[in-house]
């Protein structure tokens, strides 16, 4: 079994990650509280799910914010007790820019995001690599992510890694600094990260209205979008089959 430990950076990051494990708990018949209401022989999904002693499964996941808020929402929401809140981080003060998740907030709280991220790996037998998910918008999706990106680099170097991320759009930005922290992180991305699935914020939302025809799109409707094309890129590697691939491969492949 070769597991796949994924990374949720700053809120869109966080949401984002929340709407693929929806999407991954439909696909696998796995309740909100982590049990499989079909039991299968298929035991694929444990790439993704770490199964406990008393049959729960529990997402390979860790998730990290610099300011406590969506982590708090996170506990509360529909899914707080299929995570395990040990792997879900927050730290005190957010940080609006690429230099103060990077440089200050951020190394506050790094070494306890390592450590978790040891603890993940530990309890793997042969982790296959990392899907990390985040907007270079913010200042914790491009300060805070591009620092732990550094750090996999430099611990797990021949691992994969896959970055969803989310771009920001000149029409539809909601801070000031956004192409300033996109900027920054490009350079962190195109040396640290194997394959990015990019998304273009305006678009998500263009598709929403053109093709789904919802007419005013909000968060959740984006983010369950981009969870279905994570999903699709994961399917061949939750699913056992003829067409079985691994992130070695699409990294090869592409």
């Amino acid at each position: 079994m070769r597991e796949i430990i994924t990374i949720e950076v700053g809120q869109a990051g966080i949401q984002v990650g929340n709407a693929a494990w929806e999407q991954y708990c439909g696909e696998h018949n796995i309740s909100n509280e982590g049990r499989q209401h079909r039991v299968t022989k298929d035991n694929s999904l444990k790439v993704f799910f770490e199964e406990a002693s008393d049959g729960q499964f529990v997402p390979r996941n860790l998730a990290v914010d610099l300011e406590p808020s969506v982590i708090d929402k996170v506990k509360s929401g529909p899914l707080g007790s299929l995570f395990n809140s040990n792997f879900l981080l927050s730290g005190n003060e957010d940080a609006c820019t690429h230099a103060r998740g990077f440089y200050s907030t951020g190394r506050q709280i790094i070494d306890e995001v390592t450590d978790k991220l040891r603890k993940l790996v530990d309890n793997c037998d042969n982790v296959m690599g990392f899907i990390i998910t985040n907007s270079i918008g913010g200042g914790t999706g491009s300060g805070m992510c591009m620092l732990i990106l550094e750090r996999l680099y430099v611990d797990y170097k021949k691992k994969a890694k896959v970055g969803c991320v989310i771009y920001p759009s000149k029409t539809l930005s909601t801070l000031i600094v956004e192409p300033y922290n996109a900027m920054l992180a490009m350079h962190w991305l195109v040396d640290h990260v194997d394959i990015a699935l990019a998304f273009d914020n305006e678009s998500l939302y263009n598709i929403c209205q053109r093709n789904l025809h919802i007419a005013k799109p909000d968060m959740s409707n984006v983010n369950r979008l981009i969870a279905k094309v994570i999903s699709s890129m994961t399917a061949s590697i939750r699913f056992s089959g003829e067409l079985n691939a691994n992130l070695d491969e699409l990294r090869m492949n592409l």
